[in-house]
């Protein structure tokens, strides 16, 4: 059985025994599957503070992976620290990523591969970045056919404050044991989520969030927002509202739907901090906001000033 189609076996098993949990997978990072990795990394990105190419370790592929594998079996293996880089943001400011080493980056993708596996198939139909087939006009299309088409009067345009910065590591761990038990695997996330980053030559180890930049953060960050936001509004807020309610996230960005004007106003001011105050997440001020927004907004304008 090639590699594939074990990935395919395991998602398909995912998908039958919903409350199954996998215990024994760190097998399954295998030469076979970093090879895979290897081929699929672009060549030319930027490389990592021991400054590697892609080129390079294939240059004596064999020898490093066979290498490589030899330390993942004996727990010997240790990722090295990130380099911090700047790229502009589209306001002028910067954002930071974080640039693994090469080979950091194959084991990454190895253990994304894997971690999707299990839980691509469960993840929200309401989330949309980072995911296979889904891109930001899937969900800009998803939220524009729901104002248009459903009982949408209030939207909250929320914005979590430094969301990859300060992503729980502890929370982050109980949301994948949700469905991975096994230990090795566990305590490779927990390496990769503790390694640090290298800036100006100082090193700043990680107690909290997973780097923008990592192979491996977007599907940590799409776990951890399934069970944090997408979960709970399914069950806490859609299932118990009055009215119809509905959200839509893209990566950390996500934008909820409301019918009533009340259910709304609770949501944004009491709700939504109280859910992300428990993860150790908070709104950001500046870039949230309550809106009355939908096909009954200009009629409820015109009338409030005729009213005044």
């Amino acid at each position: 059985m090639d590699m594939k189609t074990k990935l395919a076996r395991i998602t398909e098993i995912s998908i039958t025994r919903p409350e199954e949990k996998f215990t024994s997978i760190y097998h399954l990072i295998n030469k076979d599957l970093l090879m895979i990795c290897h081929n699929e990394l672009e060549k030319n990105k930027a490389v990592g503070v021991d400054g590697v190419t892609k080129a390079e370790y294939a240059s004596n592929l064999q020898e490093n992976l066979d290498n490589l594998v030899t330390r993942l079996k004996n727990k010997g293996y240790r990722p090295t620290e990130a380099k911090r880089v700047y790229i502009p943001k589209a306001n002028g400011k910067l954002r930071g990523i974080a640039i693994a080493i090469y080979e950091d980056k194959i084991v990454q993708l190895a253990l994304a591969k894997l971690i999707s596996a299990i839980f691509e198939p469960h993840l929200s139909d309401t989330m949309y970045g980072f995911r296979p087939k889904r891109n930001c006009h899937d969900a800009i299309r998803n939220l524009t056919g729901t104002i248009q088409m459903k009982k949408v009067n209030y939207i909250v345009d929320a914005d979590i404050k430094g969301f990859f910065d300060n992503v729980d590591h502890e929370w982050l761990i109980e949301c994948i044991k949700q469905r991975i038990a096994d230990p090795n695997i566990i305590r490779l996330i927990k390496k990769f989520l503790k390694v640090g980053i290298m800036e100006k030559g100082n090193i700043i180890r990680s107690i909290m969030g997973t780097p923008q930049g990592s192979i491996l953060s977007p599907v940590l960050a799409n776990i951890y927002m399934h069970y944090v936001l997408a979960l709970w509004f399914k069950k806490e807020i859609k299932e118990k509202a009055r009215g119809e309610c509905y959200i839509v996230i893209y990566a950390d960005d996500y934008i909820c739907c409301f019918q009533y004007k009340d259910e709304a106003e609770y949501f944004y001011n009491k709700l939504l901090p109280a859910r992300l105050k428990k993860f150790n997440l908070e709104l950001e001020p500046n870039k949230t906001r309550l809106i009355e927004f939908g096909r009954f907004a200009e009629e409820n304008a015109k009338a409030k000033k005729k009213k005044s």
